[in-house]
């Protein structure tokens, strides 16, 4: 038989504690802050290979649960990457001449983008003064006069010519844009129409032939005269794209070779050079209409813009000149990731041009990384679906999402495709990337690199590091107080704590952070100049007591009597079980009365609260586990002829879990020994069908809610709780229990077997099979093999053995 004191656990296995002289600084002002969340080793390493990988598809998706810091971690460590990697291009927008609502996409090296976006605004500003003066200097209007003159001179001649035919014939010759009249002459007077009817007949008849003959002359000299004013146009053409040219044609050259090294703006500059040459008359036009009265000019002005619009530049995306981009996209709505094209109201109507397209976020990370929340993109209509045509295609078509379900279809512009290259990390939970990678065969092309973010990690020199670097941060973040060395050592013992694990820390940063807040807030309060252990303390305290209520009406419950919980004395057929309650960020312990009954029955093993559908299928396996359990120790002698009943006394809410498997079953063995069990102690621990006791959750929690509840009672010297020893690890509790147990006045075991945890709680031996399968005498195996026997002998006796043998309800349920 084991006894209590060899089981019993010491204080130091209680709790782990953090030396504050085992930190290497005295606060954390000497501490470097830490770039994201320590402990996320493995998924660092995932992001690391997917940034190597050029290849298309090794697209990230971070998984975990959220407060694990995930988005700034892959930040952090994406700006890292970006750091060493070149400047992304410059994307513009340019006019094109050809297709005007088609315009074009052209890549630049960092910063080339402004440069030309701004030497194109000059040029724009510049053309509409020096066009205009041009065409209004005296340098222009002489040499417009000289190439004019000669033709004009040519053409009065062969007017003159024919004017002198008329003259002779009585007729007088006049040009006018209508065409070309002649008039009667008489005695040398031109004569009106009324004045020619009074004329003698032969006479109009003579004046008639005479006007024949001239027009006729006439018709002979206007393709001449057409010649000429052809070859004037021409001439004069020339000489205004001479002089246009002379005017802008250095500026453009000047663009040109600030950005010879680009072919395509090389090109397109060129095009702006004959399209400006073609075009002068808008720049004239402009000039005009600033000199009209403002509310007309406003209105010709803005087709002055528009026709100007055509040689500015659209600056799309301005990289940084350092490095590459990482952009983090929080509302990742189509138009604000895939871009848009805006419109302007003009005279009623909405028009656009190239100017009016904007990027989005895919825009801005191309070159480099994007960060999305899976959740917030599937939450948007059609920016999944659009995402991975991007990913997968590699170029991002920038189109407004309303076009498409438009019942009229309005002009609008269809921009070039953009060249896309982006690593893109989806952060979400592991259930959701489940969910996706199940359901969408994408997922497995697009991000083939998942990176976990575990919850937890190493409590170690290199841990405690991380947690130093982690409250530094937030210090220099938040404005928070600076940490001394103990406050730093409870925080870790904290993270412990949240952990559930002497060897492990908490990677929940979140969770840490907003108790870093909390304590410079006391220390604040306080006038202290740095957080102390103490602020951590009271933050802790003070934020579940923010959160115990619903705990103080159970505890209220229990110290009036209305919840019959016992924490002395000893009954049989009963134990204190510990349940576990989970409010959100807050979850504590509190005891549950667990009884059992037997008789003599069909062998059938009821739990009142799975026919009532109180449990859940995890307790439900826990539960069925003790007929195995019976059979493993009992069955071989006699058939189980036992009908046994077990239930959560005062338990009307849903349950779930297997940790109350080994207390139903010590209150199962005590029924059938009629042995009493102590009340002073409480029980929490799965079991399997050999009496194993095994890990459960909680175990923290449910030791504190059963000392407080003792405490409130006032503590014996007795009571105490058993645990699995597997849970050793897994204390992390506070500092009253501590002090309770260093006094002996409560106590806690841990356990490997049933045998163990019910020689604590009888005070009998369990007692070991012999070679004949009983056991010794006066064990508690001995005494429920005896009350099973007897309960078959009466079986056998009283005719219940040709009842139905219920065992397949007990099992298959």
């Amino acid at each position: 038989m084991s006894s209590r004191g060899e089981l019993r656990l010491a204080p130091q296995e209680l709790r782990r504690r953090c030396d504050p002289a085992a930190l290497p600084f005295a606060t954390t002002a000497e501490v470097e802050p830490a770039d994201g969340a320590g402990g996320q080793q493995r998924a660092l390493r995932a992001i690391d290979f997917a940034v190597e990988v050029p290849q298309r598809g090794y697209n990230v998706f971070a998984t975990g649960p959220d407060g694990t810091g995930k988005r700034d971690t892959v930040e952090a460590r994406l700006r890292m990457h970006a750091g060493a990697r070149p400047a992304s291009r410059d994307i513009v927008f340019l006019f094109n001449f050809d297709e005007p609502t088609k315009p074009l996409c052209s890549l630049l090296a960092a910063g080339d983008g402004r440069r030309l976006e701004l030497a194109m605004g000059a040029f724009v500003q510049q053309a509409g003064t020096e066009i205009p003066h041009a065409f209004e200097s005296e340098s222009y209007q002489r040499r417009r006069g000289e190439v004019v003159e000669p033709f004009e001179r040519e053409r009065q001649d062969l007017l003159e010519h024919v004017r002198s035919f008329a003259r002779s014939r009585g007729l007088n010759l006049e040009v006018t844009p209508a065409g070309v009249v002649t008039i009667p002459l008489v005695h040398g007077r031109p004569v009106t129409p009324q004045e020619f009817e009074r004329l003698p007949e032969q006479t109009r008849r003579d004046l008639d032939a005479a006007s024949h003959e001239v027009e006729q002359r006439m018709a002979a000299v206007i393709p001449q005269l057409r010649e000429i004013e052809s070859r004037v146009r021409d001439r004069v053409r020339a000489l205004e794209r001479e002089v246009v040219l002379y005017a802008v044609g250095h500026l453009i050259d000047d663009v040109k070779r600030e950005h010879a090294g680009v072919e395509a703006v090389a090109g397109w500059l060129e095009r702006v050079r004959q399209d400006v040459i073609d075009n002068y008359g808008g720049f004239l036009a402009g000039a005009q209409q600033s000199q009209l009265a403002a509310p007309l000019g406003i209105v010709l002005g803005r087709g002055a813009d528009a026709f100007r619009a055509r040689y500015e530049v659209n600056l799309f995306v301005a990289s940084d000149a350092h490095c590459a981009p990482v952009v983090v996209e929080r509302n990742p709505t189509f138009p604000r990731l895939f871009g848009r094209i805006e419109f302007e109201t003009t005279l009623g109507a909405a028009v656009t041009d190239h100017r009016h397209i904007k990027a989005g976020a895919i825009h801005a990370a191309s070159g480099g990384y994007l960060i999305l929340r899976a959740a917030d993109v599937l939450r948007q209509p059609f920016a999944w679906e659009k995402l991975k045509e991007v990913l997968r295609s590699g170029r991002a078509q920038i189109e407004n999402l309303g076009e498409q379900f438009m019942l009229f279809p309005t002009a609008s512009l269809t921009p070039e495709p953009v060249p896309v290259e982006v690593k893109v990390v989806l952060v979400g939970s592991g259930e959701l990337y489940e969910l996706m990678h199940a359901l969408d065969e994408d997922v497995r092309e697009l991000f083939r690199v998942k990176a976990d973010f575990d919850t937890q990690m190493p409590w170690s020199d290199e841990g405690c590091s991380a947690y130093a670097a982690f409250i530094s941060s937030q210090v220099a973040r938040e404005g928070l107080l600076h940490f001394e060395a103990a406050a730093v050592a409870r925080v870790i013992e904290e993270g412990a704590r949240r952990a559930a694990h002497q060897g492990k820390l908490s990677t929940r940063f979140q969770e840490i952070a907003d108790v870093l807040t909390e304590a410079s807030h006391w220390a604040t309060r306080a006038g202290a100049e740095v957080v102390a252990a103490e602020h951590v303390e009271q933050a802790i305290r003070e934020r579940r007591t923010r959160s115990d209520l619903l705990e103080r009406r159970l505890a209220e419950m229990v110290d009036e009597g209305t919840l019959h919980i016992q924490v002395r004395g000893s009954a049989v057929g009963q134990v204190n079980g510990l349940a576990v309650v989970a409010l959100g960020d807050y979850a504590f312990g509190h005891p549950t009365r667990i009884t059992a009954t037997t008789a003599t029955g069909g062998g059938e093993l009821v739990s009142i609260d799975r026919e009532s559908k109180l449990s859940g299928p995890i307790h439900d396996k826990g539960f069925l586990t003790l007929r195995g359990y019976l059979e493993q120790c009992y069955g071989d002698g006699v058939p189980l002829s036992l009908s046994a009943s077990i239930t959560f006394e005062q338990s009307y809410a849903g349950m779930e879990g297997d940790s109350a498997s080994s207390s139903e079953l010590y209150a199962l063995l005590s029924s059938l020994a009629g042995a009493p069990i102590d009340q002073g102690i409480a029980v929490t621990g799965s079991v399997d069908q050999y009496g194993r006791v095994q890990a459960v959750g909680g175990v923290a929690e449910k030791i504190e809610g059963f000392f407080a509840a003792c405490e409130r009672a006032g503590l014996t010297g007795e009571q105490g709780v058993i645990v699995p020893a597997a849970d050793r690890r897994h204390l992390m509790l506070d500092q009253p229990l501590l002090a309770a147990v260093r006094d002996s006045r409560f106590h806690i075991w841990a356990v490997d077997s049933i045998d163990q945890g019910i020689e604590i709680l009888t005070g009998l031996p369990a007692g070991g099979r012999g070679a004949d399968g009983a056991y010794p005498e006066g064990t508690l195996h001995a005494r429920v093999q005896a009350r099973l026997a007897a309960m078959a002998l009466s079986a056998r006796e009283w005719g219940h053995s040709g009842r139905p043998d219920q065992r397949s309800r007990s099992i298959d349920a």
